[in-house]
């Protein structure tokens, strides 16, 4: 399989086509190999237009709604970010690209060995991947310019608001299926968090951020 003619395609039927339009995003997706961050047995499938399964309920990311989200986060090289369940590095790559260094957290171990092992073989040598629990961040690197989640959430922890930097932004996706919506959020100098809605995203939720259920009579 051509791999390199597959990218160039899902960036122009998938990522232009979803009013992408930052080249530095577009340039990002053409230069970082997706099927280096899959299994063997998934490789044939890097460039679909669909999430791709991890198990346990994990996925990579559809390329068209993460490039989206990082327009919105309106990322620069001089951003730390947090990339927030990780899997296995490949949104933390991308954002290597456009940031200045990358907190690629992830709290599977196997997941987590495989994205530090990923983007060490590729020299994303701007990522360091931190293996902890997603619902924590990662205190001991905060604060972050920028905070984005790899997958829709319900609840939002306040520990994330508290490791946002003044005038930072977080991006996440709240909600299920395609009533969830893409939602920035920017902390201003009183360190009072503001948020917008950006548009309806479907993305395949990350299980740690699931709602709790509660006792039904």
């Amino acid at each position: 399989m051509d791999f390199e003619a597959a990218r160039v395609k899902m960036v122009d039927n998938q990522i232009r086509t979803t009013d992408v339009t930052d080249h530095q995003i577009l340039r990002a997706f053409l230069q970082v190999p997706r099927e280096e961050f899959l299994p063997a047995s998934r490789k044939a499938l890097a460039y679909v237009d669909d999430d791709i399964a991890l198990g346990d309920g994990r996925f990579v990311v559809e390329p068209s709604p993460l490039a989206k989200l990082l327009q919105l986060a309106g990322i620069d090289k001089n951003d730390v970010v947090l990339d927030v369940g990780c899997n296995t590095g490949y949104s933390s790559a991308i954002l290597s690209h456009l940031a200045n260094s990358v907190v690629a957290l992830e709290e599977d171990p196997a997941l987590a060995a495989a994205a530090a092992d990923n983007l060490a073989r590729l020299d994303y040598l701007t990522c360091a991947v931190v293996e902890n629990a997603l619902v924590e961040g990662c205190k001991a690197e905060a604060p972050f310019d920028v905070i984005l989640f790899q997958g829709a959430i319900e609840t939002l922890p306040q520990t994330f608001y508290d490791q946002m930097k003044t005038g930072g932004r977080m991006v996440a996706v709240r909600g299920i299926g395609n009533a969830a919506e893409a939602t920035l959020y920017v902390k201003d100098e009183e360190g009072i968090v503001s948020e917008r809605f950006a548009f309806n995203c479907a993305l395949k939720p990350l299980p740690s951020f699931r709602r709790k259920v509660g006792f039904v009579f």
